[in-house]
Order: C-alpha cells, then sequence, then structure tokens
C-alpha cells in the first residue's frame, strides 16, 4: 500500500469534503481516507497494483473538484504566496460586491422605511413612485457587478446540482437565482404597465447575499491562512541558497539544486542549508529550532549537522547527506502537515451530518415554501422564506468545526517541540489516565556518569589511574571514568598490560603497578578486603549507583559510583503528572533495588523492574486489562513494540529522529515536562473541538425553523434572506476564530 496525499481546489464546505470521500471510498484498491476542508487536502493509501494514481485522480475531477499541483514540503514560498493570491482574490471580490451592495441595498431600503431625515430618502422614493422601470433597471445595473464576481457560486453549485450532490455553493445558487428570476419577471411586469411589481424586486437580495457570503469567506481564508502559520513559520527557517565547493572555488546555488555529495561551505551566522557530515573545520553549531536546547553544539570533522540550524563561530565544509524532502527539517514539516490533514474520529458525526444535509435542506425548503404559498397565496413571501432557509442552511461550519481546532492544535504543538502525528493520537491522547514512563534515556540521561569518588588517596590520582587502565575498555562505565579524567584535564598514563575480565572489571598494569577496577565479584577472587569501604558501597547501591572498587598492588585505595543520571526535567514532569492525577509507572529492565532508588528520586511509587524489552508491551497490554487508558512514554526505538500497544505511544526524540512510526506523539526536545504539555494540548483542542461541533449544530439546529417562518407563525418576527446570510457568513468566521484561541496556549 502507498500513501498519498492530494490538493483539492473547489471543496467550499463540508458537503463537498464528504462527497470527494464518498468518490474515493468507490475505488476499488483506495483505503484510509480522510479529506479535510480546512487544509483542502485529501489523504488515502492505495494498492498501486490495483488502481494507479492518476486514475483516482481522474476520478476526482470527473465528481467535479480540482486536483491541484503538488506543493512540496519545504517550498515556504510558492505554499505561502498560492495561499496570499487566494486572500487578495477573496479581498477584491468582496470588495466589488460591497462598492456595488451598499447603493443597492440603499436605494431598494430607503423607499420601504420612513425615515425621511435619510440624505436623499424623499427622491429615491418618489423616483422609485414616478419612474419603476428605471428604478429596477438601476437596481439589474448595480445588481450584475455582483453577481460576475461571484459567480463561481452559480458554476459550482449548479454543477454539483447535476452531479446529484448539491453542496453550499447549490443552496447559495438555488435562493439568489431565484430571487433574481423573479425580480426579471416582476421587471417585465413593470414594463407591461404593472407598477405596482415594484414593490416585489429582489434584486437586492441576491446582491447583498452575495456581498456578505463573499465577505464571510474572506474572514474565513484569512483564518485558516492564520490556523497555518506553524508550517509557515517551520518552512521559513530553510535557508534559500547554499555554497558548494567546486574544484576548489566557492560557488552559490538555489537550495534546490545541492544534491547529495556535494560539498558545502557554511560561514559564521550562516544557516547549514541540507543535513550532512562535517569534513573539516570546527564550530559551534545553534540546533535550538530543531532540538529546544539553547546551548550550541560543538561540531568536529565526523558530527552531524542539520538543515536550518544556525553555525555560530568557525568556518565548517560539510558533505550533503540528505537534501530535499530526505532533511530532518522536511520530514517535520510533513508529519506537521499530515497531522493537520487528518481526522479526529470526534468528526465522524460532523461527517454523516453532511453527507445527507444540502438535499434534505433543499427538500425541506421546497416543502415550506410551497406550504407557506399554499396558505398564504403570496409568492414572494414564499420566496423569501424559501430563500432564507437555503442561505442559512450552509453546513461551512460543521465543515470547518474539527479541521481548524487540529490545525491550530498541532501547528502549536510543533512551536512547542510537540509533533502530534493527527486527530487521532489529540483525541487519545485527552482520555489517558496511566503513563508508563520507561526509565533509561527517558526519566534518565541513558548515558553512564561518573557520581562519586571516595579514596584513600588524592581523588584526581585515583581517578587518573583508574582512567588509565579503563582507556582500552569498551563498557559504558569504563567509559565514563575516561571521559571524567578528560573532564578534568588529567593525562592518562601509560598502560604496560591489560585484561577485560567479563561481568567483573578489568585489570592493567600501570607505571610498574597493578591496578584492579571492578565489582565485589572479582574483589573476592583477587581477596581483596572491602569491609572498610563496604558501607560507603552499600549507600552507593542505595541511591541507584554502582560501585566500582579500586585495589592497587592487591589493596583496596577507593570506589568510583557510575550512574545513569536522572535528567533534569524528569522530577518536576512527574510531580506535575502526579497533581493532575494521572497514575504514573516506570519500567526497566534494571534490578528491583536500582529501579526503586531512581523512582524514590523522581517521585514515581509504581515500578515494574527486570522487564526485558520484548515484555514491555505485554506489561503496557496488563495495565490495559485493568481498564486503564495508557500511554507509554519511550524513546522510540527499542521500546517500540510497547509504543504501539499503548493508547497513546509517545516517543522522546532528538528532533533529528522524527520518523518513528511506533509513536503517536515525538518529543523533540526530550524534556518530559511536554508530556503534561501534550496532554493539556490534548484535552484543550477536543474541547475546542466540542464547542465547534455544538454551536455548528445548534446553529442549524434553531436557525432552519426560525428561516422556516415558526416564530412568524405564532405572531413573531421573519428572518430576512440577507440577515441568514450574514448569520451563515458568522458562524463560519466564529468556529475558525474559537478555533484560533488555541493560539494562546501556554506550554
Amino acid at each position: 500500500m502507498k500513501t498519498e496525499t492530494l490538493n483539492i481546489g473547489g471543496m467550499t464546505c463540508a458537503a463537498c469534503s464528504a462527497r470527494v470521500e464518498r468518490t474515493l471510498k468507490k475505488l476499488n484498491g483506495v483505503s484510509s481516507i480522510s479529506v479535510n476542508l480546512a487544509t483542502e487536502r485529501a489523504s488515502f493509501s492505495f494498492d498501486h497494483q490495483i488502481i494507479a494514481l492518476p486514475l483516482i485522480k481522474e476520478a476526482i475531477e470527473n465528481a467535479g473538484y480540482k486536483v491541484l499541483a503538488e506543493k512540496k514540503a519545504g517550498k515556504a514560498d510558492d505554499n505561502w504566496a498560492y495561499k496570499q493570491k487566494e486572500i487578495r482574490t477573496w479581498k477584491i471580490k468582496t470588495l466589488i460586491a460591497i462598492i456595488f451592495a451598499l447603493p443597492l441595498f440603499y436605494i431598494t431600503m430607503a423607499p420601504m422605511v420612513p425615515l425621511p431625515w435619510l440624505p436623499f430618502w424623499t427622491a429615491i422614493h418618489h423616483y422609485m413612485m414616478d419612474y419603476p422601470l428605471n428604478f429596477a433597471i438601476i437596481q439589474i445595473i448595480l445588481t450584475t457587478p455582483i453577481v460576475v464576481v461571484g459567480y463561481k457560486f452559480y458554476t459550482i453549485g449548479f454543477m454539483a446540482l447535476i452531479r446529484r450532490s448539491p453542496n453550499m455553493d447549490s443552496l447559495i445558487a438555488i435562493g439568489t437565482s431565484s430571487a433574481i428570476i423573479y425580480s426579471f419577471y416582476n421587471t417585465w411586469k413593470i414594463a407591461a404597465g404593472d407598477h405596482s411589481a415594484v414593490d416585489l424586486l429582489y434584486f437586492e437580495t441576491a446582491g447583498v447575499i452575495f456581498a456578505l457570503i463573499l465577505l464571510g469567506k474572506t474572514l474565513e481564508v484569512v483564518s485558516k491562512g492564520k490556523t497555518g502559520e506553524a508550517i509557515k513559520k517551520l518552512m521559513g527557517l530553510a535557508p534559500k541558497t547554499a555554497i558548494i565547493i567546486v574544484d576548489g572555488i566557492e560557488k552559490e546555488i538555489p537550495i534546490d539544486d545541492v544534491k547529495a555529495g556535494d560539498t558545502i561551505l557554511v560561514k559564521p551566522g550562516g544557516k547549514i542549508p541540507v543535513d550532512g557530515t562535517v569534513i573539516s573545520g570546527l564550530s559551534a553549531v545553534n540546533e535550538s529550532m530543531l532540538t529546544g536546547e539553547s546551548m550550541p553544539v560543538d561540531k568536529k570533522p565526523g558530527d552531524h549537522v542539520y538543515a536550518a540550524t544556525i553555525n555560530t563561530t568557525g568556518i565548517i565544509n560539510f558533505r550533503a547527506d540528505k537534501v530535499g524532502e530526505d532533511t530532518a527539517l522536511a520530514q517535520i514539516i510533513k508529519l506537521v502537515e499530515d497531522a493537520q490533514s487528518s481526522k479526529a474520529p470526534i468528526a465522524a458525526l460532523g461527517d454523516k451530518v453532511c453527507a445527507v444535509f444540502v438535499p434534505v435542506v433543499c427538500i425541506i425548503a421546497t416543502i415550506v415554501g410551497l406550504s407557506w404559498l399554499l396558505a398564504t397565496g403570496n409568492a414572494a413571501f414564499s420566496l423569501s422564506i424559501f430563500i432564507t432557509m437555503l442561505v442559512i442552511a450552509c453546513p461551512c461550519a460543521l465543515g470547518l468545526a474539527t479541521p481548524t481546532a487540529i490545525m491550530v492544535g498541532t501547528g502549536k504543538g510543533a512551536e512547542n517541540g510537540i509533533l502530534i502525528k493527527g486527530g487521532e493520537a489529540l483525541e487519545t491522547t485527552h482520555k489517558i489516565n496511566t503513563i508508563i514512563f520507561d526509565k533509561t534515556g527517558t526519566i534518565t540521561e541513558g548515558k553512564a556518569q561518573v557520581t562519586n569518588i571516595i579514596s584513600k588517596i588524592d581523588d584526581n590520582y585515583l581517578l587518573q589511574l583508574t582512567a588509565s587502565a579503563e582507556k582500552n575498555s569498551e563498557h559504558p562505565l569504563g567509559q565514563a571514568i575516561v571521559s571524567m579524567a578528560e573532564q578534568r584535564g588529567l593525562s592518562l598514563l601509560k598502560s604496560e598490560s591489560f585484561n577485560s575480565i567479563t561481568g567483573r572489571g578489568i585489570e592493567a598494569s600501570i607505571d610498574g603497578k597493578s591496578v584492579i577496577a571492578g565489582n565485589r565479584k572479582l574483589m573476592d577472587e583477587r581477596g581483596i578486603i572491602l569491609s572498610e569501604m563496604e558501607k560507603d558501597s552499600d549507600d552507593l547501591a542505595s541511591e541507584g549507583k554502582t560501585p566500582m572498587y579500586i585495589a592497587v598492588d592487591n589493596k583496596l585505595i577507593g570506589i568510583i559510583a557510575v550512574a545513569d543520571v536522572v535528567k533534569t526535567s524528569s522530577k518536576g514532569a512527574i510531580a506535575k503528572l502526579n497533581e493532575m492525577g494521572f497514575e504514573v509507572v516506570m519500567i526497566t529492565g534494571d534490578n528491583k533495588k536500582t529501579a526503586a532508588a531512581i523512582a524514590k528520586q523522581v517521585g514515581i511509587e509504581r515500578v515494574l523492574a527486570e522487564v526485558l524489552p520484548g515484555d514491555k508491551s505485554g506489561e503496557v497490554k496488563k495495565l490495559q486489562a485493568e481498564g486503564k487508558k495508557v500511554a507509554m512514554v519511550g524513546d522510540g526505538i527499542n521500546d517500540a513494540p510497547a509504543l504501539v500497544q499503548a493508547d497513546t505511544g509517545i516517543a522522546i526524540g532528538s528532533g533529528t529522529d522524527v520518523a518513528m512510526e511506533s509513536a503517536d506523539i515525538v518529543l523533540m526536545r526530550s524534556d518530559l515536562m511536554d508530556v503534561p504539555t501534550a496532554i493539556n494540548l490534548s484535552k484543550r483542542t477536543i474541547r475546542t473541538i466540542k464547542q465547534n461541533l455544538f454551536w455548528a449544530f445548534a446553529y442549524n439546529t434553531l436557525g432552519i425553523p426560525i428561516a422556516g417562518g415558526i416564530l412568524y407563525l405564532f405572531g413573531g418576527p421573519l428572518m430576512n434572506p440577507m440577515l441568514a446570510a450574514a448569520a451563515m457568513s458568522l458562524s463560519s468566521v466564529s468556529v475558525v476564530s474559537n478555533a484560533l484561541r488555541l493560539k494562546r496556549f501556554k506550554a
């Protein structure tokens, strides 16, 4: 199966996205379909042995929609320019419509309302009565430009009707064309001598409805543009050009022309254009835009560098390894784009309603309009109700309720270094009540460090001797001791001999001395007395540290303790989760004593120790069997089965390893404080979606009967078609605006 995402043009409401989804579902070999109105994208999987992509595109276009040219990840200017052009087009159309709609509204409404203080009111009133045909022609002249700029409502709307899949444009097209045709009929009656028909002209209804809907669509498009600002910021990080070295000569080329294997030069203050490996030069690179780590990272030959990070000090040459869509930044952008194009399960109800909503409304509006006509005999009155019902029922708000909130929520997550892989992950995460943390590399740094030196001699000399003995060892504990000696600037002594004793330690000959470093078992085998330091050793072990005994010429001279230290953020994050009411569990392959010591340090009460990597998913399953909704937080590699088994898998990543398919959420900054942040963001986003769906359903549930004249039936007011257009536009804008409140979310 291959996954594909297409940009779809021509979708104007939830009925359109539902139509595209139904079209794709009918195709054999196409599955996992998600059509997003807010992002105007269709994502799906297909078996290329059963159906080819061109046939899928053809089916979408046969359904009345346009498959737009693909916009590659990283093409910030192309994407943004396209959106800005779309916004400019809507603004120009709206401006033209308003320029003609205002005088149209004024001259038609002034004679109906006895407000002689309005400028020209008397003149307009007399002109209408004395020259009714001219008055009608003026209305036609003012209405025509409005209809011209809104012509797509007709072309799309009537085409959708012909295809038996009416949408928002169909409702507007039917309503306004009914008003215009009825008005032309009455213009003909005026020309035939029936001057009383001047009161039955509805040109201003069509014109003002168009103007209000165009205004609403413009506000909606502008607001939707703001929901995608996170993607724009990510895309804007990448430089536009790169300096490559060709035969020793520097040459500046567009970033798109860089190929894997090119040698690239980056000067101080310059951005790294693509991912690669340093060939020559020394520098410090600011990687905060990827990892969130504020301190620059030293780079030397052999180290990796990543696109969009900033070279701060020296000049470096590096080999381009990953370019274009293969860079870490492009992967992040794709992850966020895919998430924003996805749907949450909560949206299913809205989709089902929208699929049948428009045709049902057309039928109801027709029945109600005819009923009023039979009851009153007043065609103009019935037409007004018919138009009002069609206009107010447009299901735009329903279609935008979920995707806009997901767009803003996932974008806000990306800004905070939290990559959420879609609406389903957001919805599941807000239900979590139990969180399992892997120990090594998640709660702890995952790297052994020297924590204590207890010595009978000078500490530095003990460290120097031990590091000199351990320099040939590949064991993590030995490497930690060598690293500490290097940090203290201690020169390592020459080792005349070296022997690694598996599972016990090492022995070496240094300066004619026999140096032994290892565990209790090794010391017992060599007959070395430990009693005087036994209490120190036990105390260190109870703290979760590994004590290493050091003996010279068969005499104990000290202990060096090594431990995988707890991350600075772990304790605070777990305290926050406990405060939020979550059950926090730690899982590890370590022995129970070490595991209990680490758990105590960070405030975790429930510990699952001595669990093999392959058994972690089984432990997750056991907790789920207890009725718990479980999130698993791990490093995304050896914890992959557990991450998949959990209701929500949260991977700790460095920001460069964003392709961890096993996780639902990736924490780029490896900061555990981002776990409660991700959960809070999930809760806020789902709450916003529920608010949007409630108001969207409430709007249509209340609006349609009021538009149908139910209040008027009991002596109340009758809704004007123009008011219905304003209310319809306002409902869509309010849903998007409510989603935009998520931009104020703080970690």
